[in-house]
């Protein structure tokens, strides 16, 4: 064999592997980013199942704020709804929603000091509020993973092999500023 065709091959098989090394490195991105999400819809699955037991103990003690259940209820649905259809922008509107309305709950809880002593209360409210921990701490590295994916399916020459092979850009899990901000107790017992 010849030293020019010997170089030609190992060109095209050197070509080859480079390309392998970049389709393997993006499906595996690829897949980070659904293991993150997966991360996030158990915790908000988990959450999804806490907020009844809550709202069931609150409704013994506090029979004339049917308003303040019905919204967390309302949101908790909202959020279910959204995780199901995989819409972030929608989910990220009902995770503000729900938020607000757990945040209004609990501080109108204060009112009732039976029901502040409540056992059951006290260890769904930490229950719920850890869980509202490890959602952000998810969400972060979601939308790192995405990140990393929508930034390497546009570098060169891995875009090439992205578009070819058809990787698709990844949405950020994303909260207003209205959304996250902690909610005003003040406003909350002026009413």
């Amino acid at each position: 064999m010849e030293t020019g065709s010997i170089i030609f091959l190992a060109l095209i098989v050197s070509s080859g592997l480079y390309l392998i090394n970049i389709y393997n490195n993006l499906v595996q991105i690829k897949h980070n980013v659904s293991k993150a999400w997966s991360n996030i819809d158990v915790l908000l699955k988990q959450r999804h199942d806490e907020i009844p037991k809550l709202v069931e103990i609150c409704k013994q003690y506090m029979k004339f704020e049917k308003e303040t259940l019905e919204k967390v209820m309302q949101a908790r649905n909202q959020v279910s709804a959204a995780r199901q259809s995989g819409k972030l922008e929608e989910l990220g509107k009902a995770e503000g929603m729900l938020r607000m309305g757990l945040g209004n709950l609990f501080a109108v809880a204060e009112a009732y000091p039976d029901l502040k002593a409540n056992e059951n209360f006290l260890h769904l409210r930490e229950r719920i509020s850890a869980i509202e921990s490890a959602i952000t701490d998810r969400r972060v590295f979601y939308n790192e993973s995405v990140n990393i994916n929508n930034t390497r399916i546009e570098q060169f020459p891995d875009i090439v092999v992205a578009r070819l092979l058809n990787f698709k850009f990844a949405n950020l899990l994303e909260f207003s500023i209205e959304q996250i901000k902690d909610v005003n107790m003040n406003k909350l017992f002026s009413k």
